[in-house]
C-alpha cells in the first residue's frame, strides 16, 4: 500500500472509529429524560422504568467476553458492521411498538451489541494504530462523550417536535451514517513498530493478577460516572439548586468530561507515566467531591468542572490499561473484554445502591463518602499497575 494510500485508510478509519464510538450511548442516555413520560404514558413504577437504564449497563458487563467469539469467529470488521446494525434496529423499534415488554427486550440487545463492540474496537485500535493508540482511544472515548450529551440534550427537543417514541427511536439514525462508513473502511496494514520481543506466554487474563487490578480500576471508574451521571443533580438540588439550574451543573461537568476525553489522551505521547496522570485526574475528582461536601451552593459549578476534568481523564486511562499491557489485537481483545465485563457488573447497579442508602438517610453524606471510596480505590490499583510486579 502507498504511503499516501495508506494515510487515506487510516484516515478513513479514525472517522469510522469516531462514528462507531458516537452509537454506544445514545440508547442508553436518550432514556434519562424521557423517564417521566415514558412511566406516565406506559402507567410503570419507578423502579420498572429505572430497569430501562439499569438493563444494558448490566448486560454491557455481563456479555463483554462475547466480543472474543465475535472477533475470532467472524472477525473485527464484520462483528462490528453487525452490531451497529443490531443497536439500529432495535433503537429504531422503539418507535413503532412503544409498549414496555419491547422496551425491555431492546434494552437487553442493544446492552449486548454494545458490550461486544467496545472491546472490538480497542482490538482495531490496538492493530492498526499500536505508535498511536492514545490519540484514538481519545477520539473513542470523545464519540462516546459526545453521543451521550448530544442524546441526553436533543431528545427532549425531539420529544417537544413528536412523542418519546419518536424522540427515542431517532438516534437510530446514527447507526446507519456509522454502518454507511464503517463499511467503506479498508483494514489497513498494521502500523510498523520497533522490534520487540514478542516471544511473550499468551496467559489467559483471568490468570494475571494485572488484569484484576484493571477490572476493579475500571468498575471503580465505571461507578463513579455512571453515579455521578445519575446524582449529580439531586446533590444541587438538595444543596438548594433549582431542577434547571441542577441541570445545567451536569452539563457543564459532562461538557468539561468531554472535552478531557479528546485532549488528555494527547498528551500521554509526550508525557506517557500514565500514573501520573492517574495522580493528577483522582487529585481533581477529590478536590470536586470535597467541594461538594464542604463548599457553598455557588461552588456547586466549580466542583462539577473538577469532577468533569477527573471523568474525561479517567475513562481513556481505564480504556488504555489492556492496550498497554498486551501486544496483539486478539489479546487486546481478551483483556479488554475482561476487564470492562467484572467493570460494567460492578457498577451496573450502584446508583440504585446509592438510591436506597438515600431513602433510609435522606441525605447524601455517604453518596459523598462513596464518591471518595471510588477514588482511594482506584488510587490503590492504579499503584498496584505502576509497580510491574
Amino acid at each position: 500500500m502507498s504511503k499516501n494510500k495508506r494515510k487515506s485508510a487510516l484516515g478513513l478509519m479514525v472517522i469510522a472509529i469516531l462514528f462507531v464510538a458516537l452509537n454506544l450511548r445514545p440508547a442508553i442516555s436518550s432514556i434519562g429524560p424521557m423517564l417521566d413520560p415514558i412511566r406516565i404514558d406506559l402507567n410503570l413504577s419507578s423502579s420498572e422504568v429505572s430497569l430501562l437504564t439499569a438493563i444494558p449497563v448490566f448486560c454491557m458487563g455481563l456479555f463483554a467476553p462475547l466480543a472474543i467469539v465475535f472477533g475470532r469467529k467472524f472477525g473485527l470488521r464484520r462483528s462490528i458492521a453487525f452490531l451497529l446494525g443490531v443497536i439500529g434496529v432495535f433503537t429504531l423499534g422503539r418507535g413503532f411498538l412503544p409498549n414496555y415488554p419491547v422496551l425491555l427486550i431492546s434494552a437487553f440487545f442493544i446492552g449486548v451489541a454494545i458490550a461486544v463492540i467496545s472491546p472490538l474496537l480497542s482490538a482495531i485500535i490496538k492493530h492498526s494504530f499500536p505508535t498511536r493508540t492514545p490519540a484514538l482511544i481519545g477520539v473513542y472515548s470523545f464519540g462516546m462523550g459526545l453521543g451521550a450529551t448530544l442524546a441526553a440534550g436533543l431528545t427532549g427537543v425531539f420529544y417537544i417536535i413528536a412523542d418519546w417514541p419518536a424522540a427515542i427511536a431517532s438516534w437510530s439514525l446514527l447507526s446507519v451514517v456509522a454502518i454507511s462508513i464503517w463499511l467503506r473502511v479498508e483494514q489497513p496494514t498494521e502500523e510498523k513498530v520497533e522490534e520487540v520481543d514478542f516471544e511473550i506466554r499468551r496467559v489467559s487474563p483471568l490468570k494475571n493478577k494485572r488484569a484484576w487490578y484493571m477490572l476493579l480500576f475500571f468498575g471503580a471508574q465505571s461507578a463513579l460516572f455512571f453515579s455521578m451521571l445519575t446524582w449529580l443533580a439531586p446533590i444541587a438540588i438538595d444543596k438548594g439548586m433549582t431542577v434547571l439550574t441542577a441541570g445545567g451543573v451536569l452539563t457543564l461537568m459532562t461538557a468539561v468530561q468531554i472535552v478531557g476525553n479528546i485532549s488528555i489522551p494527547l498528551f500521554f505521547n509526550k508525557f506517557p507515566n500514565r500514573f501520573i496522570w492517574t495522580v493528577i485526574v483522582l487529585s481533581s475528582g477529590s478536590i470536586g467531591v470535597l467541594i461538594l461536601m464542604f463548599g457553598s451552593l455557588n461552588m456547586v459549578w466549580i466542583a462539577a468542572a473538577f469532577i468533569g476534568v477527573a471523568l474525561g481523564g479517567l475513562f481513556p486511562i481505564a480504556l488504555l490499561m489492556p492496550l498497554d499491557e498486551t501486544t496483539t489485537a486478539d489479546d487486546a481483545n481478551s483483556w479488554t473484554a475482561m476487564t470492562q465485563s467484572g467493570g460494567y457488573m460492578i457498577s451496573a447497579f450502584m446508583p440504585l445502591v446509592i438510591g436506597v442508602i438515600y431513602d433510609q438517610t435522606e441525605n447524601h453524606d455517604i453518596t459523598l463518602l462513596l464518591f471518595l471510596s471510588f477514588i482511594g480505590l482506584m488510587l490503590i490499583f492504579a499503584f498496584l499497575l505502576h509497580k510491574k510486579n
